[in-house]
Protein backbone atom coordinates (compact mmCIF):
# COMPACT_ATOMS: atom_id res chain seq x y z
CA UNK A 1 0.00 0.00 0.00
CA UNK A 2 3.40 1.97 -0.21
CA UNK A 3 1.85 3.96 -3.74
CA UNK A 4 -1.50 5.03 -1.82
CA UNK A 5 0.55 6.77 -0.10
CA UNK A 6 2.29 8.85 -2.99
CA UNK A 7 4.30 12.66 -2.23
CA UNK A 8 3.10 15.13 -4.24
CA UNK A 9 6.62 16.53 -4.62
CA UNK A 10 7.86 13.56 -6.90
CA UNK A 11 4.32 14.15 -9.35
CA UNK A 12 5.29 15.59 -12.42
CA UNK A 13 2.47 16.89 -13.60
CA UNK A 14 2.51 19.48 -10.83
CA UNK A 15 5.60 21.05 -12.71
CA UNK A 16 3.65 21.16 -15.80
CA UNK A 17 0.94 23.24 -14.15
CA UNK A 18 3.58 25.74 -12.80
CA UNK A 19 4.64 26.83 -15.89
CA UNK A 20 1.12 27.40 -17.21
CA UNK A 21 0.36 29.53 -14.80
CA UNK A 22 3.63 31.56 -15.87
CA UNK A 23 2.67 31.46 -19.27
CA UNK A 24 -0.73 32.63 -18.15
CA UNK A 25 1.10 35.59 -16.35
CA UNK A 26 3.82 36.28 -19.09
CA UNK A 27 0.85 36.44 -21.47
CA UNK A 28 -1.02 38.95 -19.40
CA UNK A 29 2.00 40.91 -19.04
CA UNK A 30 2.72 41.40 -22.68
CA UNK A 31 -1.17 42.03 -23.08
CA UNK A 32 -1.07 45.23 -20.94
CA UNK A 33 2.10 46.25 -22.58
CA UNK A 34 0.56 46.28 -26.09
CA UNK A 35 -2.70 48.22 -25.04
CA UNK A 36 -1.05 50.76 -23.49
CA UNK A 37 1.59 51.26 -26.41
CA UNK A 38 0.87 54.64 -27.69
CA UNK A 39 1.55 53.41 -31.47
CA UNK A 40 -1.25 50.20 -30.59
CA UNK A 41 -2.39 49.15 -33.42
CA UNK A 42 -5.89 48.57 -32.43
CA UNK A 43 -6.53 52.38 -31.37
CA UNK A 44 -7.61 54.81 -33.79
CA UNK A 45 -6.17 57.66 -31.61
CA UNK A 46 -4.06 60.61 -33.38
CA UNK A 47 -0.15 60.08 -31.66
CA UNK A 48 3.09 62.17 -32.48
CA UNK A 49 6.06 60.13 -30.87
CA UNK A 50 9.46 62.33 -30.47
CA UNK A 51 12.24 59.86 -29.49
CA UNK A 52 15.21 61.61 -28.80
CA UNK A 53 14.33 65.24 -29.13
CA UNK A 54 16.76 68.08 -29.99
CA UNK A 55 19.81 65.40 -30.64
CA UNK A 56 20.83 64.01 -34.25
CA UNK A 57 19.18 60.93 -34.23
CA UNK A 58 15.72 62.39 -33.67
CA UNK A 59 12.62 60.18 -35.01
CA UNK A 60 9.47 61.62 -34.98
CA UNK A 61 6.47 58.77 -35.50
CA UNK A 62 3.11 59.95 -36.29
CA UNK A 63 0.59 57.81 -35.91
CA UNK A 64 -2.94 58.90 -37.75
CA UNK A 65 -5.73 55.88 -37.65
CA UNK A 66 -4.04 52.88 -39.16
CA UNK A 67 -1.49 55.06 -41.07
CA UNK A 68 2.32 55.32 -39.52
CA UNK A 69 4.74 57.91 -41.02
CA UNK A 70 8.16 58.26 -39.24
CA UNK A 71 10.54 61.45 -40.25
CA UNK A 72 14.43 60.50 -39.40
CA UNK A 73 16.57 63.30 -38.84
CA UNK A 74 20.12 63.73 -40.67
CA UNK A 75 22.02 65.50 -38.41
CA UNK A 76 22.14 68.62 -40.40
CA UNK A 77 21.55 71.76 -40.34
CA UNK A 78 19.37 73.08 -43.46
CA UNK A 79 18.80 76.62 -44.90
CA UNK A 80 15.90 77.77 -46.71
CA UNK A 81 15.29 79.23 -50.45
CA UNK A 82 12.27 81.01 -49.35
CA UNK A 83 11.60 84.91 -49.33
CA UNK A 84 10.26 87.29 -46.79
CA UNK A 85 6.36 87.27 -47.51
CA UNK A 86 5.08 89.52 -44.94
CA UNK A 87 5.39 90.23 -41.10
CA UNK A 88 2.89 88.54 -38.23
CA UNK A 89 1.91 90.46 -35.04
CA UNK A 90 0.15 89.42 -32.02
CA UNK A 91 -2.46 91.26 -30.60
CA UNK A 92 -2.87 91.56 -27.15
CA UNK A 93 -5.82 89.65 -26.99
CA UNK A 94 -3.84 86.61 -28.84
CA UNK A 95 -4.81 86.96 -32.10
CA UNK A 96 -2.50 87.32 -34.92
CA UNK A 97 -2.23 89.18 -37.84
CA UNK A 98 -0.55 89.04 -40.72
CA UNK A 99 0.68 91.77 -42.98
CA UNK A 100 2.09 91.28 -46.56
CA UNK A 101 4.53 92.91 -48.29
CA UNK A 102 4.28 94.60 -51.59
CA UNK A 103 7.23 93.00 -53.09
CA UNK A 104 5.96 89.71 -52.29
CA UNK A 105 2.73 90.08 -53.30
CA UNK A 106 3.79 91.48 -56.86
CA UNK A 107 6.60 88.44 -56.64
CA UNK A 108 5.65 85.63 -59.77
CA UNK A 109 4.83 81.99 -58.28
CA UNK A 110 7.48 79.37 -58.71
Amino acid sequence: MRFLEHDEIDDPILSVVNLVDLFLVVIGILMVVVVRNPLNPFSQDKVVVVENPGEADMRITVKDGQDLTRYESTGEIGEGGGVRAGVAYKLPDGRMIYVPEEDAAAAPEQ
